[in-house]
């Protein structure tokens, strides 16, 4: 017989830590899904395209080759060079590759750098609407997460005077991520030169710019904050292979920053995780080699369905969309369906509420949008078949209509 662990057994860290919104969601609709229930799950950020075969085909070389033994903590020396190439190529950014620490996923390249740079105490900036796991890396840092909301009618972007203004003397970082997730804002040269201007004057405040989907862009440019040079050394660059190259189950990202701050991320990684796995390390190295061609590709196929989604989204009373420049999510305002009441008499009261009873009624499964610092919002993943997104709006359009 299995006896049940009493609370103080736990840590009060991780007892105070929430689960993922994104996975939790997606828990909730595998589950009733093995019930035979037919669900489209629009709540996960994974692209619905296979890997590319030219890399699918250099893992299976690199079996036969062998690398099937430990690897460096930081990464493979060639992967590390071949992103500093990658990143001198698309981003204008020049790094050794003593600066880059290859991990476990672009989330692990995130907690390395929160667990390196912040003390207990210590105030992060994070842009919002922000990804559902900044706030909560800060605060297993013993950090205080501040989110600087952005204004819907700017795009829900935080401007660089919001930042000026929020910086304190507590301030140690600022983090963001564009294109963002959730609402697919992208910032643009001239705003992220005015918040260069301010870290520029602040200098003892870093940025953790994470900057995953940025192949999924449909602006035209993508713009790197640590491309402005007076704030190069206080930008620490996150990235990987799991969004521009549907690479989300190898779990390989990376960061690019100043040499002390990859060698504490280094020494961090030496002491949890060790270096990431060898074979998807062969397999990120061809994706760099191979350029970016079947990334812009499925980015075509994003730009196409984002389109489609406006369009749906639009058809259905109380849903506001804004346009999303990037990744692939929308994140309407529903406000104006709360406080209304279920076919079975239940309050819809939040977007949690909302996003609970789509997948109970419509199943659908969507975010709500507290996990990214809106409450009002909900986020649709886009990552999915012309048919499915057409099917699943159909639905959530005859469910919102059921609401009293």
């Amino acid at each position: 017989m299995t006896t049940a662990l009493t609370a103080p057994l736990l840590s009060d860290r991780v007892q105070l830590m929430q689960e993922s919104a994104t996975i939790a969601m997606a828990k909730k609709s595998r589950e009733l899904a093995a019930q035979g229930v037919d669900v489209i799950n629009l709540s996960f950020g994974e692209p619905d395209f296979q890997t590319p075969d030219y890399i699918k085909e250099a893992a299976k070389r690199a079996l036969d080759e062998g690398y099937t033994h430990y690897t460096p903590v930081p990464g493979y020396l060639d992967l590390r060079q071949a992103i500093c190439d990658k990143l001198l190529r698309d981003n204008q950014l020049q790094y050794q590759p003593n600066q880059v620490v290859v991990s476990t996923g672009a989330k692990q390249a995130l907690a390395n750098v929160v667990l390196a740079v912040v003390n207990p105490g210590d105030e992060v900036l994070i842009f919002a609407p922000y990804w559902v796991s900044y706030a909560a890396l800060v605060e297993l840092a013993g950090g205080v997460a501040v989110p600087l909301m952005g204004r819907p009618e700017n795009g829900y972007k935080t401007t660089a005077a919001e930042l000026a203004a929020a910086i304190g003397p507590r301030t140690k970082a600022v983090m963001y991520s564009s294109p963002c997730n959730p609402t697919g804002a992208v910032f643009n040269r001239a705003e992220l030169a005015a918040i260069a201007d301010v870290l520029a004057a602040n200098p003892s405040v870093l940025a953790i710019a994470d900057e995953i989907y940025e192949y999924i862009n449909f602006t035209g440019e993508h713009v790197s904050l640590a491309q402005f040079a007076e704030v190069k050394d206080q930008v620490i660059t996150v990235n990987g292979f799991s969004k521009g190259y549907a690479m989300t189950g190898w779990r390989l990202g990376y960061l690019a920053a100043h040499p002390a701050i990859a060698a504490a991320c280094d020494k961090l990684q030496s002491q949890f995780t060790s270096g990431t796995c060898s074979i998807a390390q062969r397999a990120g190295l061809a994706a760099l080699q191979g350029g970016r061609a079947t990334a812009d590709e499925m980015a075509d196929a994003y730009r196409r369905r984002r389109d489609l989604v406006l369009t749906l989204a639009a058809d259905i009373p109380g849903l506001v969309t804004p346009r999303p420049d990037g990744a692939f999510y929308i994140f309407p305002d529903v406000s104006a369906l709360l406080g209304r009441r279920a076919p079975d008499g239940s309050a819809i009261d939040t977007s949690a509420d909302l996003a609970l009873y789509l997948l109970r009624d419509a199943h659908v499964a969507c975010v709500s949008g507290d996990a990214f610092g809106a409450p009002y919002c909900l986020r649709f993943s886009t990552a999915a078949s012309d048919e499915k997104l057409t099917e699943a709006f159909g639905r959530i359009k005859a469910s919102l209509g059921r609401l009293g």
